[in-house]
């Protein structure tokens, strides 16, 4: 396993941080809120391809392995980005997966930016679909209801959106009788749980990038307050949990990369790890916020400080599937089946 950067993937960070630095701007990502979704950053990004560059060639896409997916989830998570981009290419990659004639027509609005298209993260009940990640947005949803994975129209239904600390467009929505199905039974599950891996793991990279600016922030302020005479950096109490975090974020970065890799080469542990993944890189995102804006001491909890956005999206983004228990229990649960 090389985790090291080509040469073609260097440009796509380069790219879409330059594309993101300027367009998702901490000043666009607060005039996006509380709805979390800037249409003019959306257009900018599926200009460039966001979502085509999900799918291979033969769908017409651009072949990005999962893992050029996870680097530009880190740049939308240092930046914050107010657009749905992992679950569109989540939900993308789906469709290709699927093979059905009406996914298929589906998927080519998808990637010339006609259609928003998202999946549903949780299975339906009676008939509800709760907490879709860019629901209250999107036209379509792909969801799984009963044993079948199904389209949902958004259009003429009310999208129950729900406020959440993360700045996200979630909603609530309904399976109506129109839902379209595209897979069903063991394809239905295999499909379904291969797009909910794959979330994981690209969010564990976005989580990743959270993380990571908000240390950043933190380090410039240690350096910049001072108290008695030096930088309160020079610290221990500061300094030393600052350290703590910069260890766990490398390695929170080290194991979601990991993660996408495996899901790429076809590893049997892809599933585990995409969960591991997930789970530490919450855990990691969550403890760097919490001391970053601590370190910004009372400074940290007014909404005029741009460290309280990375600390609340470092909870909210996560919950939305759930929490790190949760993330765990999945990972045991695929490495008793796969064995040791």
């Amino acid at each position: 396993m090389d985790l090291a950067l080509s040469s073609e993937q260097e440009q796509l960070v380069d790219s879409f941080g330059g594309l993101l630095a300027k367009a998702s701007s901490i000043e666009r990502v607060r005039a996006a809120e509380p709805m979390g979704f800037d249409a003019d950053l959306w257009a900018k990004l599926i200009e460039v391809g966001v979502t085509a560059m999900a799918v291979d060639e033969d769908h017409g896409g651009w072949a990005a392995t999962l893992l050029d997916l996870a680097l530009v989830a880190e740049l939308a998570g240092r930046n914050l980005a107010p657009a749905p981009i992992i679950e569109s290419q989540v939900a993308a990659r789906l469709l290709a997966a699927s093979g059905a004639p009406a996914a298929q027509d589906l998927l080519a609005g998808c990637l010339d930016g006609s259609l928003l298209v998202t999946v549903a993260l949780h299975p339906s009940i009676e008939g509800r679909l709760p907490l879709v990640p860019g629901g209250a947005v999107a036209d379509h949803v792909i969801a799984r209801h009963e044993d079948r994975l199904v389209v949902v129209a958004t259009a003429g239904q009310e999208r129950r959106h729900v406020d959440n600390l993360g700045g996200q467009p979630l909603a609530d929505l309904d399976v109506g009788d129109d839902a379209v199905e595209i897979a069903f039974g063991d394809a239905a599950a295999g499909c379904y749980e291969t797009a909910v891996d794959e979330w994981l793991a690209l969010t564990a990279a976005a989580l990743v990038g959270i993380g990571s600016t908000a240390q950043d922030l933190a380090t410039a302020y240690a350096v910049e307050r001072r108290a008695w005479g030096v930088p309160i950096g020079t610290f221990q109490a500061v300094s030393h949990p600052l350290a703590d975090s910069a260890t766990a974020l490398d390695g929170a970065r080290l194991i979601a990369r990991k993660a996408a890799w495996a899901a790429d080469v076809g590893d049997a542990r892809g599933p585990e790890l995409a969960a591991m993944a997930f789970g530490f890189a919450a855990e990691t995102a969550r403890d760097a916020t919490y001391r970053s804006l601590h370190v910004h001491g009372g400074y940290g909890f007014m909404l005029e400080q741009d460290v309280q956005l990375y600390y609340r999206r470092a909870r909210g983004w996560a919950r939305v599937w759930g929490d790190t228990r949760r993330a765990y229990r999945r990972a045991a649960a695929h490495r008793y089946e796969i064995g040791s």
